[in-house]
């Protein structure tokens, strides 16, 4: 039987995605805080984690002494917290409105294990659906910088996981991913140069979020009397897997 979409009704989900190295986290933290000097409920998430059980996969995702992990495996286990995530996480903030800014969802799915490990797309996007409820973004913002500049980024912090150890050659298809899919999918979304300040690109990403406020009209702090509190997990992530 097909699944079919479920639309929130009021909510708005928001989605950030790029390379590793690509700040999408800092902008993540910076869009929650801007939306919320306007008075928007949010709820900050990032993939994989978002729960107790999603943060321990993630823990084996991102184990650089594991042993190594199957394209196959590592999408499966993706699947899993991100289910989990979607069932705790996402859908009850979307069903009560909130704008939800979530670090890497499907499109990182997409671009790392289908574009750069060579898993089968439309296999992905069926697991995907399943796994979502067919729940997609409304917006989802790609932060693009060369790949060297963002590697040079990762490979500097003390927080290297096991994905900052691939490849040039795998990151470079990561990066062509993400833009390919930009291309096919215009309307919902929008590639933001990652190469400017912070700040320079905080503007451009409230412009780019700003006809979506205007559009989907999501909650705002007085209209919530008691909003949901978000768990530990679900705080603004430092590096995401994908």
């Amino acid at each position: 039987m097909m699944i079919q979409p479920r639309r929130h009704p009021r909510g708005l989900f928001i989605t950030l995605e790029g390379i590793e190295g690509c700040g999408k986290s800092t902008q993540a933290r910076l869009l929650g805080e801007f939306l919320r000097s306007e008075g928007y409920v949010t709820v900050e998430t990032r993939e994989p984690g978002g729960t107790p059980l999603a943060e321990k996969v993630r823990s084996v995702l991102l184990d650089r002494a594991s042993e190594p992990i199957a394209p196959e495996t590592e999408a499966f286990l993706i699947f899993a917290a991100r289910c989990q995530h979607v069932r705790q996480v996402i859908e009850p903030a979307l069903a009560e409105g909130a704008i939800v800014l979530c670090d890497r969802f499907s499109d990182s799915t997409l671009a790392y294990q289908g574009y750069a490990r060579g898993l089968n797309l439309s296999m992905l996007r069926s697991l995907n659906r399943l796994a979502t409820h067919a729940i997609t973004p409304d917006l989802t913002l790609i932060f693009d910088l060369p790949v060297a500049t963002g590697l040079a980024r990762r490979r500097s912090a003390a927080d290297q996981n096991r994905l900052d150890r691939e490849s040039l050659r795998f990151h470079r298809k990561v990066r062509a991913g993400f833009l390919d899919l930009a291309k096919r999918h215009p309307r919902r979304m929008k590639v933001v140069s990652a190469r400017a300040a912070k700040d320079a690109v905080a503007r451009a990403v409230a412009q780019a979020v700003a006809p979506m406020l205007n559009t989907h009209r999501p909650i705002v702090a007085e209209d919530s009397p008691s909003p949901r509190k978000p768990s530990p997990h679900t705080s603004q992530a430092r590096h995401a897997l994908r």
